[in-house]
């Protein structure tokens, strides 16, 4: 039987990190329906987006979707914003309750996380970089919590290249349902590394 989780916003309502480097506010706040459906359907027909995650489905079809995410106890849906501006989809989860948790040794309280830049413009400006080092802390600040995985497709080298950069160490490639993955671990030391 899986286990009830804390939430990734303790008591907040939104998570906010001030980004002294570019004198700007991330902030990540859940998903709601019908405050995001547009904008996240939207971001699923980019087509930088459309390559790896393959929701570039039929409103009606994504709108299922999302709900059934959204009723999932055992991750959290995220949208990511610089300064309020809601710019990347965040996918919080338990490694332990998912498919990536039967393909390695998972720890009961490992985390994992997906992510996309959605807008456009906001690519190949460092914003992931920054967002995902500051998401990946707040999932640390759970005690429990031994390493942060990821399992980007394979074929993803912008994104692999993001995750090293941010701490995330390759362990080896997987099979997974939908794709070809690299598995990739995250210690609260290689995070801290990674700032210098």
């Amino acid at each position: 039987m899986k286990k009830q989780r804390p939430s990734f916003y303790r008591n907040e309502e939104e998570h906010r990190v001030w980004e002294e480097s570019r004198q700007q506010w991330l902030s990540f706040r859940p998903v709601e329906m019908e405050r995001d459906f547009v904008r996240l359907h939207q971001w699923m027909h980019e087509s930088h987006v459309i390559p790896f995650w393959r929701l570039n489905i039929a409103a009606e079809k994504y709108r299922e979707y999302l709900r059934k995410s959204l009723s999932d106890p055992h991750h959290e849906l995220h949208v990511g914003m610089i300064d309020g501006e809601p710019m990347s989809y965040w996918e919080t989860y338990w490694a332990e309750d998912d498919t990536v948790g039967t393909r390695y040794e998972a720890h009961p309280e490992d985390q994992g996380v997906h992510l996309l830049i959605g807008p456009p413009a906001y690519l190949g400006q460092g914003y992931a970089a920054i967002m995902l080092r500051a998401i990946t802390a707040q999932l640390f600040t759970y005690e429990g919590t031994e390493k942060v995985v990821a399992e980007p497709d394979i074929r993803n080298d912008k994104m692999i290249h993001i995750f090293k950069k941010c701490g995330y160490e390759f362990q080896r490639e997987i099979d997974l349902p939908d794709k070809r993955a690299a598995l990739l671990y995250c210690t609260r030391e290689t995070l801290e590394r990674s700032y210098t």
